[in-house]
């Protein structure tokens, strides 16, 4: 055994005109406090950081009181983010090993555990130095809108009095210390009895020398039943803690259970008179030590300083942490807590403050990889989707849900708030950026067409062309398609970075006016074709196609800011089946499309947070085009689709999507000899109606640890805007090249309704390379 004295010792530093808490109550006499000697801080501290911002957004009114902003250690760690989730430590057990408490006091009410007594041979917990009562209220002090209340105002308080008895009343004359001294052997009792009283966390605002083998041993019991210890850093401002705290160095008793307590004052600094973490930097987690204000024997409230009031802080932390999170055990409660300290001093762990400072607004977030609760599928609490343009400003009603983190807590998410749009391509930018020519060859039935770009330095040079080899040298091939004649009425076309759009024009011989802006026949999102191949016969003056193609959808991704990184590609495959004839002066087509998207939905992107939409869509096309008069055409095209969306990743629901495309145009060629003109009005493919009903987890029951309630809702992908562009062309063949002009204007861009019209005009002028 041990005699141990109370090292972490209190400076009262001032005496307040109200009692207890700051409750009602007549002025007190105001005792001289004692004479307290500061030790120089070794090492140096470090400059003061930034103060703590306030929280965002700003707390609701309801616990952001003058008696909370007046608590200055809750206010340090943000115990808001805490309360504003209703954690107040109601529930929890949290164990004072102290000199005992004032059982007159109304800070702690009904809130004093049947299972607290004395473990030192007193007759009574009740308090007779004060010092007890002064932790006590720290940890878990009443909140009554009067002076201050504790971080844990709601938790029960398991008072082991270990006090030797008549020794808080012998202090010495000039001392620091208040006299009161502890053997360790009845501190080892008070930690037996914590732990069969079922306390979550066990307070020592004491200090001394090192722990004898019977109270480590008794430690080791806590920690071996997952009760987390915290003890007070010491107060001689030395390098390394107390010996008594360095029991969290011990791994075998500890079990990283043990945490050792520093105090900081304003600005995160470390008081002057905090030993600092030195070898035990990995256990050491500071609190607000300086001016608490707590109550006495007496319910005078008084401003107390030292490590022993940093301790029943994080104390009280554990206990919000246990009540909000049930599921939690007490090394995840430590390693919470340090993983989400704010780091002061220098970065990472450090010998002056450890772990850093205790700060409970991230640690009532979300920490590390999230996952849709009752599944495995990782959920991002920025961005788990962006739409395509075909959905536009679709407005996307609330989508609550539960999630988990990597400690298995549930909170409640709106994933709607994580869908992000896609702004409208710069579309005639990237027609003006094309420089590109093609390069076509013919011989009896085949004909071939390359399609080149200026040579990137590095690049493969182009070989067996029509070309020049200087004009190779300077050249590389982006796209090709190359058609053969079978007989007489069949012929069959594959291309390379072509879409098979192209090859059926090419096999059925129809040229298409060149609309930079309002096009028309496209899927209306970015994609890029890698391969295609088609086949069409002739049965009686009507022309039966099949084609199929091969590429990316080509989605942006929301945390990238530019280059390769900021698109994400997907593939696709489709399969078209085409019917085209001649009524007299008018070209028909007729065609049926296939998409099958694997890992979008008309060129969304929806990550597995909602479900890894992937979609299967079918197209009905129709156009036609008549040519009257001396070179006048007037053409026709509608699309109209059907998707359906698949979830995957274990996330319930499905949806159905409409939508639909048009286009018309009149033009004439050769008005001036080899020119022409058009105007074409479009609407790009949209979704006209549906969404996606999801079955998203709402509850989750923490005494099972599964969800158990499930909510139907609608995630709406059909927007308000309706994108209609509009556009004029003239072309006109110029001595080596040709000139082309266009004006447009575009209403919805993207269709997106709160978006500006978007109107230009552009002038080209191409010749060879």
């Amino acid at each position: 055994m041990q005699r141990l004295f109370r090292s972490t010792a209190i400076a009262l530093a001032l005496m307040l005109a109200a009692c207890g808490g700051g409750g009602g109550g007549g002025v007190a006499s105001t005792p001289a406090p004692p004479v307290a000697t500061i030790p120089t801080p070794t090492p140096t501290p470090v400059p003061a950081p930034s103060p703590t911002p306030a929280p965002t957004p700003t707390p609701a009114p309801g616990f952001d009181t003058s008696e909370y902003r007046a608590t200055v250690g809750a206010v340090s760690m943000n115990a808001l983010a805490a309360y504003q989730k209703g954690a107040t430590g109601a529930g929890i057990n949290l164990a004072i090993i102290d000199s005992g408490v004032d059982l007159d006091s109304a800070e702690f009410g009904s809130r004093i555990s049947a299972a607290s007594r004395d473990v030192a041979g007193n007759a009574t917990i009740d308090d007779q130095d004060g010092h007890g009562t002064a932790v006590a209220f720290t940890a878990a002090g009443r909140r009554n809108d009067a002076g201050t209340h504790g971080v844990a105002f709601d938790a029960t308080l398991v008072v082991l009095r270990a006090d030797t008895p008549g020794s808080c009343a012998a202090a010495s004359a000039g001392s620091n210390d208040s006299g009161c001294s502890f053997d360790t052997d009845a501190i080892a009792r008070g930690v037996d009895a914590a732990r069969t009283a079922g306390a979550r966390v066990i307070n020592l605002s004491l200090g001394g020398s090192a722990m004898p083998p019977a109270l480590a041993a008794a430690i080791g019991r806590a920690t071996a039943a997952g009760i987390i210890v915290v003890i007070a850093a010491g107060n001689d401002g030395s390098a390394n803690v107390d010996p008594f705290a360095g029991v969290a160095t011990n791994d075998a008793v500890a079990r990283n259970l043990v945490i050792v307590a520093g105090s900081i004052g304003s600005g995160d600094v470390i008081s002057s008179f905090s030993d600092r973490a030195g070898d035990a930097a990995t256990h050491y987690l500071a609190a607000v030590g300086e001016q608490v204000r707590a109550p006495d024997a007496s319910n005078t409230a008084y401003l107390w300083s030292g490590t022993s009031f940093a301790a029943p802080q994080i104390s009280g932390a554990i206990a919000l942490l246990a009540q909000a999170f049930p599921n939690l055990s007490g090394a995840q409660i430590v390693d919470l807590l340090y993983r989400t300290a704010r780091d002061v001093g220098a970065a990472g762990v450090d010998s002056v403050y450890g772990n850093g400072v205790i700060d409970l607004t991230k640690a009532f977030q979300p920490v590390g990889t999230a996952s849709l609760a009752g599944t495995k599928t990782a959920v991002s609490l920025a961005g788990n989707a962006t739409l395509s343009a075909p959905m536009g400003d679709a407005a996307t009603g609330p989508l609550g849900a539960v999630i988990l983190d990597r400690y298995a807590r549930a909170f409640a998410i709106d994933l709607a708030t994580t869908i992000q749009r896609t702004a409208p391509d710069p579309v005639l930018l990237g027609a003006l950026q094309s420089r590109v020519r093609t390069v076509a060859a013919a011989r009896g039935g085949m004909t071939m067409a390359i399609t080149l770009a200026p040579r990137v330095h590095g690049e493969v040079a182009l070989e067996r062309t029509m070309l020049t080899g200087e004009q190779t040298d300077s050249a590389r091939a982006i796209a090709g398609l190359v058609t053969q004649r079978i007989d007489a009425k069949t012929s069959i076309a594959l291309g390379v970075a072509q879409a098979s759009g192209v090859l059926t024009a090419q096999l059925v011989g129809r040229s298409d006016p060149a609309f930079l802006v309002a096009t028309a026949g496209t899927m209306g999102f970015r994609n890029q074709a890698r391969s295609a191949g088609a086949i069409r016969h002739d049965i009686g003056g009507i022309g039966i196609t099949a084609a199929i193609e091969s590429g990316d959808v080509i989605a942006r991704a929301g945390d990238a800011i530019g280059g390769p990184a900021a698109w994400r590609h997907s593939p696709y495959d489709q399969a078209t089946v085409g019917f085209d004839t001649h009524l007299g002066a008018v070209a028909t087509t007729l065609a049926a499309t296939t998409l099958v998207e694997r890992d979008t939905l008309l060129g969304a992107r929806f990550d597995g947070g909602l479900g890894a939409a992937h979609a299967t869509t079918r197209f009905l096309d129709a156009s036609a085009r008549w040519g009257f008069g001396t070179g006048w055409s007037l053409g026709a095209t509608a699309r109209r689709g059907w998707s359906a969306a698949r979830l995957r990743g274990g996330v319930g629901g499905h949806g159905v999507l409409v939508t639909e495309a048009y286009a018309a145009d009149i033009g004439k060629d050769g008005i001036f000899g080899g020119d022409s003109i058009g105007l074409r009005i479009a609407q790009p493919l949209r979704v006209a109606r549906g969404g996606i009903d999801y079955l998203l987890p709402t509850n989750y029951d923490y005494g099972s640890q599964s969800v158990d309630a499930y909510t139907a809702q609608f995630l709406n992908l059909a927007p308000t805007g309706r994108e209609i562009d509009v556009e004029a062309r003239y072309r006109i063949l110029m001595p080596g090249g040709e000139l082309q002009t266009n004006l447009f204007w575009r209403r919805d861009p993207g269709n997106v309704a709160a978006l500006p019209d978007d109107y230009g005009m552009a002038i080209r002028y191409g010749i060879g390379f």
